[in-house]
């Protein structure tokens, strides 16, 4: 059933890009969105252009990001045209880098007594949730990082940790506020991933597809609870430098 657009909060930048329209006038208030993609399909792009359409309409949000520093997100935003100094300074965005440490993978060794748990540690930072929308982008590194996760993948509990995760989430969400988190399938086998994608509002898969020697994306939209105008089920775009994300007419199919 489909909500009044004013009870979603907008993307924005319907002068710019046709997103915010393709994906029905906005994210629902209180859910969870799942962004999947292989790496470079366009999952912090698109996670950018988010937050940068959601500052642009009034509403505050916090970016975490385990790959960028500040210099580097706002050097990048700015080669997408998404010029965030201004929101940064005016408090609309809080930008916070997570120090996942060395180890990128789900192997022991002798520094898994030093390693951070980083969960714990996600729940336990109490500003960051202050926002209308948090968005985590990359969620599998914090995963796969995590030595108590990583000790409950190996007793085969991975969902059980998922669910404790999941249940954090849902009382945020339940303040109306929105969680976004950007996903490698490729990282994660099913049991962990699994419940994350169960759980997710709205679900949506950015796909590359060959097409001769042109790669062309895509956004499949695989859920979507409580949208507001008719959401498309796949939707052409690409990341251009200067201009952002760009949704295309052409079908890629």
């Amino acid at each position: 059933m489909s909500i009044a657009s004013t009870d979603l909060f907008s993307l924005g930048l319907d002068d710019h890009d046709r997103l915010n329209k393709e994906l029905g006038g906005g994210i629902p208030p209180g859910s969870i969105i799942l962004v999947e993609g292989d790496y470079g399909a366009g999952k912090s792009a698109m996670s950018q252009r988010f937050t940068y359409g959601l500052c642009e309409e009034g509403h505050e949000v916090t970016y975490l990001s385990t790959e960028l520093t500040v210099g580097s997100f706002l050097d990048q935003m700015h080669s997408l045209s998404y010029d965030m100094v201004d929101h940064i300074l005016d408090e609309n965005v809080l930008f916070l880098h997570a120090d996942i440490g060395e180890s990128n993978a789900l192997t022991g060794g002798d520094e898994q007594s030093d390693r951070k748990e980083l969960l714990k540690r996600l729940m336990e930072a109490e500003v960051m949730w202050d926002a209308d929308v948090v968005v985590i982008d990359t969620f599998d590194a914090i995963l796969r990082n995590d030595p108590k996760f990583e000790a409950l993948v190996r007793q085969n509990e991975e969902r059980q940790a998922a669910l404790e995760v999941i249940s954090y989430f849902r009382d945020v969400i339940s303040q109306g506020k929105c969680i976004m988190l950007t996903v490698d399938p490729s990282t994660l086998d099913e049991e962990a991933i699994g419940p994350f994608r169960a759980i997710a509002d709205v679900f949506i898969e950015l796909e590359m597809i060959e097409v001769g020697n042109d790669v062309r994306r895509q956004i499949n939209v695989l859920r979507f609870a409580g949208m507001g105008e008719q959401v498309g089920d796949t939707i052409g775009f690409s990341v251009r430098s200067g201009t952002g994300i760009v949704i295309e007419s052409r079908s890629v199919a």
